[in-house]
């Protein structure tokens, strides 16, 4: 029978996204479904992707799983950025220290993608939490 640590040192592909927006980028483990992270530099960001990935195994196949599954889409939900919540904060005093002078397009490009039906801002890693909220109901079977 296979340990944890036979699990970890396995080679699982991890997928990189830089995200433009807001800085940073998210990891992710495509076959490890709803393993996803993110980190203000490569490096932190794949730091906190093994985090995430034993996390992952830990729960994988175990009574907690469940419980890490729910526990794990209340802080998606509780952490994506909804577009109204993109506008409403790059239009702010704190907005604009962190965008800069592209607060003013951001805050443009949220009025767009709200206009076009947009629940959520669609920077890299709100597009791929909103991507695993899709799939809430599937993963909470």
């Amino acid at each position: 029978m296979k340990t944890l640590n036979d699990y970890m040192k396995m080679s699982y592909r991890m997928e990189i996204v830089e995200d433009q927006d807001e800085g940073g980028f998210v990891v992710s483990y495509p076959d490890l479904p709803g393993c996803i992270t993110c980190g203000e530099t490569i490096e932190s960001a794949v730091a906190n992707a093994v985090d995430a990935k034993k996390a992952w195994l830990e729960a994988a196949g175990t009574d907690r799983e469940a419980e890490a599954t729910r526990q794990y889409l209340k802080e998606l939900e509780a952490d994506i950025v909804t577009a109204e919540g993109l506008e409403a904060f790059a239009e702010s005093e704190a907005g604009i220290k962190v965008f800069g002078d592209k607060a003013g397009q951001i805050a443009a490009h949220a009025r767009e993608i709200r206009a076009a039906g947009a629940k959520y801002c669609d920077c890299p890693a709100c597009t791929a939490v909103a991507a695993i909220l899709e799939k809430k109901d599937e993963m909470l079977r």
